[in-house]
């Protein structure tokens, strides 16, 4: 017994135990955010946010992009790789079978099919390439569809970059939002901060993610520098699609689909 008096909880889990960090990671769980959108969210005065913020940047549980669209803006987004590790050695700190589940006991039913609209300005790295990488990811539980303002064509870094992965976009071309308007979508997921600031409206209320990811295309070299990025860039999105298919698989109908990002 005097072992189990001595233990303490793990650092991170004192870190969330305060009700607005806690706050901020539930309106992080799903899209990334300016400090103004989380100041609203939560309810909280600005000074208050950006403490708590610094907080969490120091314990690297959140990530902070400065807006390729507005210089002054910041994205914030969560770590999730680093907090599903954390939550899963703490739980195992408790008991074995609180820590890493086996894969059977993660697979899922499958859900109705959702569909995913990937926009980004020019259609022809990021939402190209999370547009492939879900639909391969996704199987047949998802229809998967990307689109941009100022399509111009399919990047031949993205082509090669996925392919080096085994998937094949050299037949996809780039396309105009206009393609996809008065659709039904389930999600719409901006992977650019321009985008995002100016993203139509579509029916049906679709649940609305933004993902803050730089372009790789701007990267201004046309050897190793630019291509380090795209696969960078494809890791961001494998990393972020793997956090996003629970979601898919728990939010598969339309009718249940959208994200309440309402602070309680």
């Amino acid at each position: 017994m005097s072992t189990i008096a001595a233990s303490t909880p793990p650092e991170f889990l004192k870190v969330l135990a305060h009700d607005v960090r806690w706050q901020l990671l539930s309106a992080l769980a799903y899209t990334d955010c300016r400090v103004q959108e989380l100041v609203e969210l939560v309810g909280r005065p600005m000074n208050l946010i950006s403490y708590h913020l610094g907080v969490l940047r120091r314990h690297a549980l959140v990530n902070e992009r400065r807006s390729s669209a507005d210089g002054r803006d910041v994205y914030y987004s969560l770590d999730l790789d680093r907090l599903q590790a954390l939550f899963q050695e703490s739980g195992a700190r408790l008991h074995p079978l609180l820590g890493p589940a086996a894969p059977a006991a993660q697979a899922a039913a499958m859900p109705a099919v959702a569909r995913v609209l990937f926009l980004c300005t020019h259609n022809s790295a990021r939402s190209q390439m999370a547009e492939a990488l879900l639909r391969q990811l996704g199987g047949p539980r998802v229809e998967v569809f990307s689109a941009g303002t100022r399509p111009g064509r399919v990047h031949p870094l993205a082509i090669s970059t996925l392919a080096a992965t085994g998937i094949d976009i050299s037949g996809q071309r780039s396309k105009h939002l206009d393609e996809f308007r008065g659709q039904h979508f389930t999600y719409i997921i901006t992977v650019c901060d321009r985008v995002r600031e100016e993203c139509p409206v579509f029916p049906g209320d679709p649940a609305q993610i933004h993902w803050s990811i730089p372009d790789p295309v701007e990267v201004q070299d046309s050897g190793e520098e630019q291509q380090q990025a795209f696969k960078e860039t494809a890791r961001q999105l494998s990393t972020r699609l793997r956090h996003f298919l629970p979601v898919l698989d728990r939010r598969g109908r339309r009718h249940a689909a959208s994200i309440d990002l309402t602070i309680t």
